[in-house]
């Protein structure tokens, strides 16, 4: 990152995804370890949990129907009975394997690329086995912050759906309650990217200050005044394209029987593969680039010798940068 920390405040959005771009290429070396170790893996899980979880609900739906023309109370019947509760057991015990692992491997690769951007930010000398050593001692962190963040998003969720019920009830099958609910509709997606946006910021802030958790958040929605709507542009390209690689997915290679045989949908895998562990890297490392941005906006310039000195690791400890020992310089324009 050779731009001085004053001129990173007139980045805008394409401004970030040019500096990110550069970054990945400028360290192409050490990105493409940290994507064979931590990204593939991440990929991998996601794109093999969409086949795996429409094989067995397939499975599932087969063995429903053919339980809908069984006559109940014959073996048959019982033996299908207890074969779809197995298959449910298998199906939701799989979700959970899934969902720690792409939890694990999402808080390794969060913590590999903001640590390694941000030794780029402060030019100290970098080796892919040094951020290795830190990652598993940083990622601790990350996980309070996303517990916090799943315990606002599951309140959040809870008291819309209860608000949602209520105005069905109220105003539910009018065109006037058409209308409402749409727009509550808006609403509720506007602060569902809000939360997310957060969280994301926040995840980087774990890693290179210290704050965890409710702090980080709190935190983030600090730094993100006046930069609200480059943040939902970033995070809402990131989901839209995120939705048509899945889309593609699903279509070309789950269900692609109609396009070919083993040998394109192969192919369609591979392509869907190469975009998502892209789509990945590119993301973390422009929500890190975006954290400095907000920084350099707020006139909040790290030091770049106490920031290395902190992302040293010292003792086999990994030293978060502490609010309480350096002072944010304060740089007029």
């Amino acid at each position: 990152m050779d731009r001085e920390p004053e001129e990173l405040q007139f980045l805008g959005l394409f401004g970030i995804y040019k500096e990110s771009i550069n970054i990945i290429f400028s360290w192409r070396k050490i990105f493409n370890k940290i994507t064979l170790v931590l990204i593939l893996p991440l990929t991998f899980i996601f794109l093999a949990h969409i086949q795996i979880s429409d094989l067995i609900f397939s499975k599932i739906i087969q063995n429903q129907e053919a339980l809908d023309f069984t006559r109940s109370g014959t073996a048959s019947y019982n033996s299908l009975t207890d074969r779809i509760s197995k298959e449910w057991i298998a199906f939701w015990l799989f979700k959970a394997i899934y969902l720690f692992f792409l939890l694990i491997f999402s808080l390794l690769s969060t913590s590999a690329v903001v640590y390694t951007i941000a030794s780029i930010y402060t030019a100290k000398d970098l080796t892919f086995k040094k951020v290795m050593t830190v990652v598993p001692k940083v990622w601790k962190r990350l996980m309070v912050t996303f517990l916090w963040s799943f315990i606002i998003v599951f309140l959040y969720n809870f008291i819309a759906a209860i608000f949602f019920v209520l105005v069905i009830i109220s105003v539910g099958g009018t065109a006037a309650g058409t209308f409402i609910l749409i727009a509550l509709l808006l609403i509720y997606f506007s602060g569902v990217v809000y939360i997310s946006v957060l969280w994301h910021l926040a995840s980087v802030i774990s890693v290179l200050e210290d704050f965890k958790g409710i702090k980080a958040m709190m935190k983030s929605k600090a730094l993100i005044k006046g930069k609200m709507w480059i943040a939902c542009a970033i995070f809402v390209k990131l989901i839209i394209a995120l939705i048509l690689i899945q889309y593609g997915f699903e279509r070309l290679v789950v269900v692609g029987d109609r396009f070919g045989g083993i040998g394109i949908r192969v192919f369609y895998a591979f392509v869907c593969f190469l975009l998502l562990m892209q789509l990945f890297m590119f993301g973390l490392v422009v929500q890190t680039v975006f954290y400095f941005v907000c920084k350099s906006y707020h006139h909040e310039n790290i030091d770049r010798s106490m920031l290395a000195d902190h992302l040293e690791v010292y003792a086999g400890e990994y030293i978060p940068l502490n609010g309480k020992n350096i002072q944010l310089e304060q740089y007029d324009i």
